[in-house]
């Protein structure tokens, strides 16, 4: 049995702290303590604890660490390189109360109250748990800790039905002809003024035609690059491609129409990139840009905002109304799931947007 002991604090309040110790053969194996402001409230998490310590396997493991301890060995140990945006989120959630929580003690309640206190759309708060999840997953089967990774599964299913968490929405988003031209001659201007800035203009119609990410127009190699033969289209290497399950080492051939091999070759090969920028830089430029041409405002709802990476997602709807199929898009941009494409299926040939664009080649 535990027991439960009051004590007044400095404040002139009394706390009362239900104390729990489990012994086997004269040896305390398992000692815990929580401190309520009211004696019944001490009383009701004691039997429950009680109960809990009761059930099979409740005490077969060796250390009950608090879930901050816990997430620090996981980035302590994990081999695979984790992305800045989850290391991000593992180090936030590390400032919520349920970070001082020892994994015994963290039941699906918890998670959702976590849930509810993240000051973040339900999208967001959905893109948190599942950068935590991970952790409930390995806790026990890895290190021994009492983490329940049911807890994980059912507070999910709870903050679904509450409307806590929610799927990203895909974005449909596209730029008019008018805002990329308003763009261009924008980004134009300013490499004529600083002829030593990145060459925007280029990076943007490379993004549109090539159909990629910032991150991997910046990392691609003039040794990554494979012009365009009698038999073969010009194809370029990806490097470290962006993917749910694999963050590096997902190197990926993907081909190259002539508008973006053209753009590639008018590069001058000065550095061992293609585009010797950094990603942020240049999602920084476009979006001052956007801001100062009026393309986004304050009041514009971020589904209505434009985004650098809009431009794949315009590249991708290009090569579709240009009547390329599944599979010939894919070639382009890289998908290894044909079903993330089924969403472009709905597009109508029309044509190609940009067939008399006079920056088709910047």
């Amino acid at each position: 049995m535990g027991t439960i002991f009051g004590r007044r604090r400095k404040d002139g309040t009394m706390g009362y702290t239900a104390q729990i110790i489990k012994k086997k053969g004269g040896e305390v194996i398992w000692s815990e303590s929580e401190t309520f402001d009211r004696r019944q409230a001490a009383a009701a998490w004691m039997a429950r604890r009680e109960e809990e310590l009761t059930r099979p396997g409740a005490l077969d493991f060796k250390d009950d660490p608090k879930l901050i301890e816990v997430i620090d060995r996981y980035l302590e140990e994990n081999k695979k390189t984790l992305g800045k945006t989850k290391a991000q989120v593992l180090k936030t959630i590390k400032t919520y109360d349920i970070a001082d929580k020892r994994c015994s003690r963290i039941g699906s309640d918890d998670i959702v109250a976590l849930a509810r206190a993240l000051p973040v759309k339900p999208q967001t708060v959905q893109s948190y748990l599942s950068h935590v999840s991970p952790i409930f997953k390995i806790a026990r089967p890895a290190w021994g800790y009492p983490l329940d990774r049911r807890a994980m599964e059912d507070a999910l299913v709870v903050c679904k039905q509450l409307g806590l968490v929610r799927k990203s929405l895909e974005r449909t988003r596209r730029p008019t002809l008018d805002e990329i031209d308003r763009l261009m001659t924008h980004f134009a201007g300013i490499k004529k003024r600083r002829p030593g800035s990145a060459n925007m203009p280029r990076v943007v119609a490379f993004a549109i035609y090539s159909t990629r990410r910032q991150e991997e127009i910046t990392r691609i190699l003039w040794d990554d690059y494979e012009p365009a033969t009698e038999a073969h289209p010009a194809r370029v290497l990806v490097r470290d491609m962006k993917h749910p399950g694999d963050k590096e080492g997902n190197d990926t051939w993907c081909e190259l129409v002539p508008e973006a091999a053209a753009i590639i070759e008018s590069m001058p090969r000065a550095a061992p990139e293609i585009f010797p920028y950094h990603a942020t830089s240049i999602s920084g430029a476009f979006q001052r840009a956007c801001t100062q041409l009026l393309i986004n405002t304050k009041e514009t709802p971020d589904e209505k905002r434009l985004h650098f990476h809009d431009l794949r997602h315009d590249g991708i709807s290009r090569l579709f109304e240009m009547g390329r199929n599944i599979p010939q898009a894919a070639s382009v941009s890289g998908h290894r799931s044909w079903s993330s494409l089924k969403r472009y299926t709905h597009v109508r040939q029309t044509g190609d947007k940009y067939e008399n664009w006079k920056w088709r080649n910047p």
